[in-house]
């Protein structure tokens, strides 16, 4: 029989955070979701309320919080620029205190903690595909280095608290990811491509739409992170999870279109700042220590996604408000 566990999921009511609790819940662990809900929606975890092993603690990660748990997601963060920028300096605090706390509850339990780490940490990147090898072009001073270097602090951390203090760690580097719950206005291209045209508005390309992404449906990203934590002690990453295949934004926009039915023209608009121009990760090191890679391709996971949104209420949904201090 497996053995139960009792796991902490940080940011667990979020897009990403809210499936990892529902997969860990289908398991039989104890888990503990704790969430401020400034980016995430109780709808993404109402299902999981009445399960006698599922727990809400309503809680913002730059507070300390002692709980007594075997792991640790920590997911935490605002992750699209509509949302990391809103607080730009709310934002770096949750990934460097967030994670300050968070490490010093596995270190004092001896619990085993991921980071959900992200591939803007390669910044807009020098070499292609991105390796975990690469070290990154990223702007400090930037709109964007307060979620970049935001999360290449957390590494930092990470790493630094596992050679020191020998905390059991894991780092996973996510690339684009999409899927049912994605939040209708985080600002994120699959997201707003989606609601533009099931709202017969005209989709928005920033830039000439020739810059590429690489987009890893839900399932399959879920089933990456959740490998890496199970993952030998010997084995902590960084490791990227995502799906090596490459589209151009253009592209996108056009299978959106199609897919929706929609009549919706293309607008282009200027390209913000430190915007990347290319993104695709290379997934050796997953294949080799993991075993994983991505199963569901974009057309498949860009219809579940549309259905998704087709069957909820955009009402429900709203850009960030400047009661999130």
């Amino acid at each position: 029989m497996p053995e139960i566990k009792r796991i902490l999921v940080t940011g667990g009511a979020g897009f990403l955070g809210s499936h990892i609790c529902e997969r860990l819940v289908a398991e039989g662990h104890d888990v503990i979701c704790l969430d401020n809900f400034f980016t995430s929606q109780k709808s993404n975890i109402v299902h999981l309320l009445n399960k006698p092993n599922f727990e809400l603690i309503r809680h913002d990660v730059t507070l300390p919080i002692f709980l007594e748990v075997d792991q640790v997601y920590h997911m935490a963060c605002p992750a699209a620029p509509g949302h990391y920028q809103f607080n730009a300096i709310k934002t770096i605090k949750t990934s460097v205190m967030g994670s300050i706390n968070m490490l010093g509850m596995a270190k004092r339990c001896g619990a085993k903690i991921l980071l959900a780490s992200t591939s803007e940490i390669y910044g807009d990147p020098e070499v292609h595909p991105q390796p975990e090898s690469y070290r990154g072009s990223v702007n400090p001073i930037g709109p964007r280095a307060c979620y970049d270097e935001g999360k290449r602090v957390a590494e930092t951390l990470f790493m630094d608290y596992h050679r020191q203090n020998k905390v059991n760690i894991r780092i996973v580097r996510i690339f684009n990811t999409y899927g049912p719950r994605m939040h209708p206005y985080d600002g994120r291209v699959v997201s707003n491509f989606i609601r533009q045209a099931i709202t017969g508005k005209d989709i928005t390309i920033f830039g000439d739409g020739s810059q590429t992404r690489s987009f890893c449906y839900r399932d399959d990203l879920v089933e990456g992170i959740i490998r890496t934590m199970n993952a030998p002690d010997s084995f902590i990453g960084p490791v990227n999870i995502g799906n090596p295949g490459e589209f151009t934004i253009g592209e996108l926009a056009e299978m959106v279109i199609k897919q929706t039915g929609a009549a919706s023209k293309i607008v282009n608009r200027p390209l913000p700042q430190d915007d990347p121009t290319r993104r695709r990760p290379d997934i050796t090191l997953a294949k080799e220590k993991l075993q994983w890679q991505p199963k569901i391709p974009l057309q498949e996971g860009l219809q579940k996604t549309i259905d998704w949104f087709k069957s909820i209420d955009l009402s429900n949904y709203r850009p960030p408000t400047p009661n999130y201090v």
